[in-house]
């Protein structure tokens, strides 16, 4: 990812973290929000992260928008060293680089203006011209072209969302960060907006980040990475893409009438940090009964394929 001093991440890759750590102080407390994560997305990248409440992907959110400063390790995004910037570096990395959704949209949404005059004040505050057609435009992606003079007090929590979104994307950033942004919408509208992502990531070419709990995003996003602790605990990989896949499933029911229900679509695999460690998945540990703090026994097959975990009593 990152070798030794300020050598350059890779052109393909638009997130790099390695070794991130980030400390919580007060002057009774010190919480380890993340420790030691690594992770790499890629530019035009759709991705989710995952991760129950107090796993760190809030804290990991919070680093990649700029609303929060690592305390060591490496975080370039963009080719930018967000370790060394100053106030007003994170001031132009967030009207510039960085689109933020939230799950609350109450925070950066007016109800009393329009659609249109929402997706408009980002522009407003940065000068840029053609505010109209560029907000015009974003509404019309998210599917709003009807709705545009509507105030935000007469539309539905899926349409706000859906205005949430377009005005994420007005100052055309090149990474949108999505925090829990099916969290609070029934499941129908959840994938009506997941679905809008996926058009943007594909037409827009914008690289998306996903941070939610929940795991069933793995059936619609090709890439997802657990976090667990505060490390990147394992990654859940499609074996088949979710376009082809539905390619094929359309293709199966135009032939056959209907379409068989495909299993075991995807894998998780565990992730070694730079030190070797690893995190085994908690049901392995729940089936062994092993607990945080415990012994185990560590070897290596004999035909040096495989490494086997024994419970050590």
């Amino acid at each position: 990812m990152l070798a030794n001093d300020e050598n350059v991440v890779k052109d393909d890759v638009i997130i790099s973290c390695d070794n991130l750590v980030k400390i919580y102080k007060t002057d009774e407390i010190e919480v380890v929000a993340l420790q030691g994560l690594d992770l790499e997305v890629k530019r035009g990248e759709l991705m989710a992260i995952v991760g129950n409440s107090g796993s760190g992907k809030s804290t990991l959110l919070n680093m990649l928008g700029g609303l929060d400063k690592p305390s060591a390790g490496s975080l370039y995004i963009d080719g930018r060293n967000l370790l060394k910037f100053g106030e007003k570096d994170y001031i132009d990395y967030k009207r510039n680089v960085v689109g933020f959704v939230w799950q609350n949209n109450a925070r950066n949404l007016v109800p009393y203006l329009t659609a249109l005059q929402n997706v408009e004040m980002p522009m407003l505050l940065k000068g840029a011209k053609e505010k109209r057609e560029r907000a015009t435009y974003l509404l019309k992606k998210v599917g709003l072209e009807k709705r545009m003079n509507s105030r935000l007090d007469q539309m539905s929590g899926g349409e706000q969302q859906r205005v949430a979104i377009a005005i994420a994307l007005a100052n055309k950033p090149k990474i949108l960060l999505a925090d829990e942004p099916t969290g609070s919408v029934d499941t129908k509208t959840s994938a009506a907006i997941l679905d809008i992502f996926k058009e943007l990531n594909k037409s827009e070419g914008i690289t998306i980040v996903i941070v939610t709990h929940d795991v069933k995003l793995a059936r619609h996003i090709d890439r997802v990475v657990a976090i667990r602790d505060g490390r990147t605990s394992s990654e859940i990989i499609r074996k088949k893409s979710y376009a082809d896949e539905l390619s094929e499933l359309k293709a199966a029911d135009a032939e056959n009438g209907e379409a068989e229900e495909q299993e075991d679509i995807h894998e998780e695999l565990a992730v070694l940090d730079r030190s070797g460690r690893v995190q085994l998945p908690r049901e392995y540990l729940d089936a062994l009964e092993i607990k945080g703090g415990s012994k185990v026994k560590v070897e290596l097959s004999e035909d040096r394929d495989r490494i086997v975990v024994f419970r050590s009593d």
